[in-house]
């Protein structure tokens, strides 16, 4: 059995354990233990990885296994992991910990819960680790119905309105992937002999600039969806602003970096001359995400509509990173889907610790936070520096590589996106000071809010895993950096190709 089946069977084996018993402590025992599993096979993979490159091993991807599904269609589960593959497991890993800890004190439809959540990020895993098209597009499907039911039953507000516009738009970015990729399957047998839904073969056909150019545009805009690609933003305010704490964790901190891997490594990787030609499409369409996102945030007081808004404008930044080419920006692009989603993952869970005990989410109706609840407040302000780019934080050294990453590539059009890009973090700066001002900072301005008590066991090992995270990538940025370099060379290298074909 391949080694990376495990990172199915966990969590298989953890959704279908929760569904054998009833008592709800033991519900919540056996999530939080394969979560857990998942998450120390997930280091240890990355380590075994670093330490088989470090020996020698060569190969796109390590780990590689391949299964017949169904013959007459070419469809098999092939699996195999790279560095930025590996980059996104462990972000799922950390985050459905995070995830399962905050939701601790859940009481309505236990089971139900629990297992949609696990459900959800054995779709992640399957994604990420799948190199066969119509496998990457399975589990892609497989996480939109329990996001769909997670905020339409235990979501608050506009719940059902919430749920169904986030069900809708992102069932319709799907079906702008699966066209995209049936069409390049059938032209695959058209111009490589024998179809195939294998994106290592793939990437070895020579496909027409004129037939790249629809699919580049299809599978780049259907992936563009989940990660809330400007003008297909819409489904992510409402949705997180609804959903219960985990699911808007799940959402912002691994749902929408689906959608930037499979921009990365579908669309940009298997169309380069595409690419080439049409990327300035979607940096136009990043550069309005980041401004208009960083102002629409400017303008919100709900702070988990603050913090949607907020990962429209972050997420542009991937896709500017994706669009814009470069070796160093496509890397900062991988660093800047890691570093968001930690961040989103703890700002989501430090507002719904504070929704939960003031009732509102108002930014203008609280404070005093960090004196009555100092750790959630202490959270909720690390969050948010990271947010607009500290140094010493994620956040910094990921934005900063986009940025350069995006300078190098020539031309006043590509200069100016940087430009607007870069401008984008003073409005940050000035959401995100606000934001900490009204609601962590000053006096208690409601006299129940000094009933508060501050977090729980399960709410502070969230909060220090997820805060460790950013830290540690804050600091020690070089690990994750020569996790990815290589795999971002092999990407990198075929719009070389690109060049010197037209040269």
């Amino acid at each position: 059995m391949n080694i990376l089946s495990f990172l199915i069977l966990i969590p298989l084996v953890t959704a279908l354990l929760i569904l054998l018993v009833k008592k709800e402590c033991t519900i919540k025992i056996i999530a939080l233990s394969g979560s857990v599993v998942q998450l120390g096979f997930s280091v240890w993979l990355t380590l075994f990885y670093i330490s088989l490159r470090k020996a020698g091993e060569v190969g796109d991807m390590l780990f590689q296994g391949s299964i017949e599904w169904f013959a007459p269609l070419h469809i098999y589960f092939r699996s195999g992991v790279d560095g930025i593959s590996l980059t996104m497991i462990l972000l799922t890993a950390m985050v459905v910990v995070a995830g399962i800890l905050v939701s601790w004190r859940i009481d309505k439809q236990v089971k139900e819960f629990f297992f949609l959540i696990v459900l959800l990020s054995l779709g992640a895993y399957g994604f990420f680790i799948s190199t066969d098209l119509f496998m990457m597009f399975f589990f892609l499907e497989l996480a939109v119905i329990p996001k769909y039911l997670l905020i339409g039953i235990w979501g608050s507000g506009k719940k059902e309105y919430s749920a169904m516009k986030l069900a809708l738009m992102l069932m319709a970015g799907s079906a702008l992937v699966f066209l995209g990729i049936v069409a390049l399957y059938f032209a695959s047998g058209i111009y490589g002999g024998t179809p195939t839904w294998d994106i290592a073969q793939l990437a070895q056909i020579k496909i027409p600039v004129e037939v790249q150019r629809p699919l580049y545009i299809l599978i780049f805009t259907g992936f563009g969806v989940f990660t809330a690609m400007f003008p297909f933003h819409t489904w992510a305010p409402d949705g997180h602003s609804s959903a219960p704490t985990a699911a808007s964790m799940f959402l912002a901190g691994i749902s929408m970096k689906l959608g930037g891997y499979g921009c990365l490594r579908v669309a940009t990787y298997l169309f380069p001359e595409a690419a080439t030609e049409l990327s300035w499409i979607f940096i136009i369409l990043a550069s309005i995400a980041i401004i208009y996102g960083a102002f629409a945030t400017m303008m919100q007081k709900d702070l988990k509509y603050m913090n949607a808004y907020s990962s429209v404008s972050h997420c542009g930044f991937v896709i500017l990173g994706i669009a814009m080419l470069t070796k160093t920006a496509m890397m900062g692009a991988v660093m800047q889907m890691v570093s968001h989603g930690i961040m989103t993952a703890l700002f989501f869970a430090a507002i719904g610790m504070i929704y939960e005990r003031a009732h509102t989410r108002q930014a203008d109706e609280l404070g005093g936070m960090l004196k009555q609840i100092p750790f959630i407040g202490s959270a909720f302000m690390i969050a948010g520096l990271t947010s607009l780019g500290l140094p010493g934080f994620s956040g910094f050294v990921s934005e900063m590589t986009v940025f350069v990453g995006s300078w190098e590539r020539t031309g006043i059009f590509y200069k100016i996106a940087t430009i607007l890009a870069c401008a984008s973090i003073v409005v940050t700066a000035v959401y995100i000071l606000r934001a900490v001002g009204f609601a962590i900072w000053g006096a208690v301005t409601n006299k129940e809010y000094l009933k508060f008590k501050d977090a729980s066991w399960s709410e502070k090992a969230a909060s220090i895993l997820l805060v460790g995270g950013i830290v540690f990538i804050g600091i020690f940025p070089f690990w994750i950096i020569q996790l990815i370099q290589n795999d971002t060379i092999i990407i990198f290298n075929k719009f070389i190709s690109v060049a010197l074909v037209n040269n």
